[in-house]
C-alpha cells in the first residue's frame, strides 16, 4: 500500500483528461521538491528541477563533450580573446516570449554570481554584452582555457537560461517566477510539497536535431506529464515499484535491490556510470571549525569505509578513494591524504589539543529523509571518538537546505558541517568542484577563505598544458589537506529502479525524462 498522501494524490490525478493519464510517468526521486530555484542552491533535487523547466547554451554529451544546445555556434577571436555566441532559431519561454541574448546575458550573470566555476569565469571576464537579439559577446581581460566547459558545465550549479525579468533577480534571493523554456512546464497550481512535483510536456519546446547523448542532443519528450512522487519509506517504495503503482525509482536502497531484481517486470540499470562521491562539509565562519588545524583533526577522525558500508553496504557498488577529482580520471592522487581518512583517533586527539579545542560543539545539521544525510550519525560518532563533542540536530533534508545557507553563529541557528553527495561528474577538476573553491563570501556554502586555493585555481585556469593542470591539481589538493574544505568520503554508484514498461532513459550524470517513453 502507498502511504495515503500519495493516494489523495492519485485520487486528484483522475480529474486529468484521460489522454494525460495514459501517458503520465510516476517516480520517486531521492528527495521532495520544496525549493525550486537551481541557482539559489546546489541540491540537487532542485538541479533535477531546473533540467526539467530550462534549457542550456552548452550541453556535455555522453562522453562530457561540450555541445551547442540552445545555440546554433560560436566563434573565437584569433587572440582569443572575445567569444561570440548565436543562439539557434525558434527558441520559446513557456509564456511564448522569443528567448532572446539578453535574456542569456542577465542568467550568465546570475548564475556566475553563485557558482564557484562561473565566479572563476566572470573574474576573467572583461564583459558580457548583447549584440543583438540573438547574438551576444563574452569578452575576457586574459585568455581562459575553461570558457565553454564552464557555460556547459552539466551539475550543480548548472547556468540554466531564465527570462531577463527573472534572472534579475539577485542570486541570493530566491526566485518567484518559473517560466523556462525547457522541454517540461513546471505545474505550480498542482505542486504539493510533500506529496507531489508535476511537469507536463512543452508543446512548444524545439528540440535540436541530433539525436540525444547525455545531456546534449534533441531533447524530444514522448511523455505528456512526469510525477516526482513523494515517498519517504524506502520499502513503501519499493512495494510501489513491484505492484505498479509507480514507474521508476531514482535510487532504490541498495538493500532492497535484489527484491526488485528478482521481478520479471523490473530492471536495474546504473544511467551513472561515474557515479557520486560522499561529502562532509565544514563551515569555517564559527568554532570550531574556523580553525583550520581542529578541521584537519576531522580529517585524521573520518574514514572512508565506515561512510560506504553504512550507506550502500555492497562493495561491488563502492569505492575507496582519496582522490579529491575521481580514481580514475586525470587528476586522480592520494597526495596530501596518505595519512588522513584512516580514523586515526590518536592523531585526531592530539591535534585537537595542540590547537587548543575548547569544546564548542560540532553542530551537524542531520537529514533524516535521505539515504546521504542519515550517514550523520556515522559523523557524530567518528568525530568524537576523536575527541569532538558533537551535537546533532535532526531535521529533513529541505530544511538542511534552508539552515546551511544562513551564516549565523551556532547559538543563533547557525550550523558547523552536514553530510551530501556529488556527481563524480562535478568534481573532475579543481574549478568545477564546488567545494574546493576557496573564495571567501564568495564561495559556497561553508565559506572557505584561502588566498593560496584560490591563486593556483586561476593558475590551472590559464593554462591549457595537460602535465602543468595535473601539476597545479595535485598542488591544490595537497593544499586543500591543510586548508581544509570539506571531507571526501568514498565514491559509490547507484543504479535506478524502472519497470520494463519504461524505456529510453539515457545515460547522463543527471537523471533527465526526455526520450523517455511508457507503454501502457
Amino acid at each position: 500500500m502507498l502511504e495515503m498522501r500519495w493516494m489523495l494524490g492519485v485520487a486528484a490525478a483522475l480529474l486529468l483528461p484521460l489522454s494525460a493519464q495514459a501517458q503520465t510517468l510516476k517516480v520517486v526521486m531521492h528527495s521532495d521538491v520544496k525549493i525550486v530555484d537551481p541557482i539559489w542552491t546546489t541540491a540537487y533535487i532542485v538541479r533535477n528541477h531546473g533540467y526539467m523547466i530550462y534549457d542550456t547554451l552548452l550541453a556535455v554529451d555522453e562522453k562530457l563533450a561540450v555541445k551547442p544546445q540552445m545555440l546554433e555556434g560560436w566563434k573565437v577571436s584569433e587572440d582569443k580573446l572575445v567569444y561570440t555566441f548565436t543562439l539557434r532559431e525558434g527558441l520559446k519561454f513557456h509564456d511564448g516570449a522569443a528567448v532572446t541574448a539578453e535574456d542569456c546575458v542577465a542568467s550568465i550573470k546570475r548564475w556566475a554570481s553563485r557558482d564557484a566555476m562561473g565566479q572563476k569565469l566572470l573574474s576573467f571576464t572583461k564583459d558580457l554584452a548583447v549584440v543583438d537579439p540573438k547574438t551576444f559577446t563574452l569578452t575576457l581581460s586574459e585568455p581562459y582555457g575553461l570558457v565553454l566547459e564552464s557555460l556547459g558545465k552539466p551539475s550543480s550549479n548548472v547556468p540554466f537560461i531564465m527570462p531577463k525579468r527573472v534572472a534579475d533577480t539577485p542570486g541570493n534571493t530566491q526566485i518567484t517566477d518559473f517560466t523556462g523554456s525547457g522541454p517540461f512546464v513546471f505545474r505550480r497550481d498542482l505542486w504539493r510539497p510533500g506529496e507531489k512535483t508535476i511537469y507536463d510536456k512543452f508543446k512548444d519546446y524545439k528540440p535540436r536535431a541530433e539525436p540525444p547523448s547525455g545531456l546534449a542532443g534533441g531533447k524530444v519528450v514522448y511523455l505528456d506529464r512526469v510525477e516526482w512522487i513523494n515517498i519517504t519509506d524506502p520499502q513503501t517504495v519499493a512495494n510501489a515499484l513491484l505492484t505498479g503503482e509507480i514507474d521508476m525509482i531514482e535510487q532504490p536502497v541498495i538493500e532492497l535491490l535484489p527484491l526488485l531484481e528478482k521481478d520479471k517486470n523490473i530492471e536495474v540499470i546504473d544511467f551513472n556510470p561515474l557515479g557520486l562521491q560522499f561529502s562532509f562539509r565544514f563551515n569555517v565562519l564559527h568554532k570550531p571549525f574556523d580553525d583550520a588545524k581542529i578541521r584537519q583533526a576531522a580529517l585524521y577522525a573520518l574514514n572512508q569505509k565506515d561512510f560506504l558500508l553504512a550507506a550502500i553496504s555492497d562493495p561491488k557498488y563502492f569505492k575507496e578513494c582519496k582522490a579529491l577529482f575521481i580514481c580514475g580520471t586525470p587528476f586522480a592522487t592520494d597526495k596530501g591524504f596518505e595519512d588522513k581518512l584512516n580514523s586515526d583517533f590518536a592523531k585526531s586527539k592530539e591535534i585537537l589539543k595542540q590547537a587548543n579545542y575548547d569544546g564548542t560543539p560540532v553542530v551537524l545539521l542531520y537529514a533524516t529523509d535521505t539515504n546521504t544525510g542519515r550517514l550523520t550519525p556515522v559523523v557524530k560518532a567518528l568525530l568524537e571518538r576523536g575527541g569532538f563533542v558533537v551535537d546533532m540536530q535532526a531535521m529533513d533534508w529541505q530544511t538542511v537546505l534552508s539552515r546551511r545557507a544562513r551564516k549565523e553563529p551556532l547559538n543563533a541557528g547557525g550550523w558547523s558541517g552536514f553530510m551530501t553527495a556529488w556527481v563524480s561528474a562535478d568534481l573532475l577538476d579543481p574549478i568545477m568542484s564546488s567545494f574546493v573553491g576557496a573564495a571567501c563570501d564568495k564561495a559556497a556554502i561553508g565559506w572557505p577563505c584561502d588566498a593560496d586555493i584560490e591563486k593556483l585555481r586561476d593558475a590551472f585556469a590559464k593554462t591549457t598544458d595537460d602535465a602543468k593542470r595535473k601539476e597545479l591539481a595535485t598542488a591544490i589538493q595537497v593544499r586543500v589537506s591543510e586548508y581544509p574544505t570539506h571531507a571526501h568520503l568514498g565514491q559509490y554508484n547507484i543504479p535506478t529502479a524502472r519497470r520494463k514498461t519504461v524505456t529510453g532513459n539515457l545515460e547522463a550524470p543527471v537523471p533527465v525524462f526526455w526520450n523517455v517513453k511508457k507503454k501502457e
